[in-house]
């Protein structure tokens, strides 16, 4: 298994705690590494559930990426996506607007890529942003996160919406490597002969 799975394969367990997890996943023309959801319900009532004051319902769909090199053609892509897949299809099911309650949904993709990205893409993903706000907000409103991080060096890149992940993804990265290292020493130990 390569530095880029096994950091996946860690990065997926840690969100499987809160979140409903598919790998290989398809959305429109474009195949995902993994898909993961989440929903989160809160409502206020009196007495019974029957007499709700108020319910608010939330959502985030996390799409991973694996990618040699990024390109802004990559996050042209992704703003492709969002726009005619990912929003009308994860948030709206097809419909005019998002169910009733909807108060807030993230559409994240984390991008996992083998070289650093260079300062021009580094500032086009700081400056990547998509808001959408449903009849005035009353609807609740989608907000699109973008995180990037380079395996060579565990450099994490995010919009501003994203900037919560960098934590999580830079945490992963040290405990991922820290893992390899002690499976690629525990291998050559295996393969040590005894000259005695």
């Amino acid at each position: 298994m390569n530095f880029r799975d096994a950091y996946l394969k860690e990065l997926l367990r840690r969100y499987e705690a809160s979140f409903d997890i598919t790998e290989n996943f398809s959305l429109g023309d474009t195949d995902y590494a993994a898909y993961a959801r989440f929903c989160s319900l809160s409502e206020k009532y009196v007495l019974k559930k029957e007499a709700t004051l108020w319910s608010i319902k939330a959502f985030e769909h996390v799409l991973f990426i694996k990618e040699d090199a990024l390109t802004e053609d990559t996050l042209n892509d992704i703003m492709s996506v969002i726009t005619d897949y990912a929003e009308p299809e994860l948030v709206r099911h097809g419909e005019k607007y998002p169910e009733k309650d909807h108060m807030c949904t993230y559409l994240t993709f984390v991008i996992l890529t083998s070289k650093t990205p260079d300062k021009p893409l580094k500032k086009a993903i700081r400056k990547f942003r998509y808001d959408r706000g449903y009849l005035f907000n009353f609807r609740g409103h989608s907000e699109a996160r973008l995180a990037v991080i380079s395996m060579d060096d565990g450099e994490v890149s995010t919009n501003y919406s994203g900037r919560e992940l960098k934590e999580l993804l830079s945490d992963v990265y040290s405990k991922t490597h820290v893992i390899c290292n002690n499976i690629t020493e525990a291998a050559t130990d295996l393969d040590y002969k005894s000259v005695s």
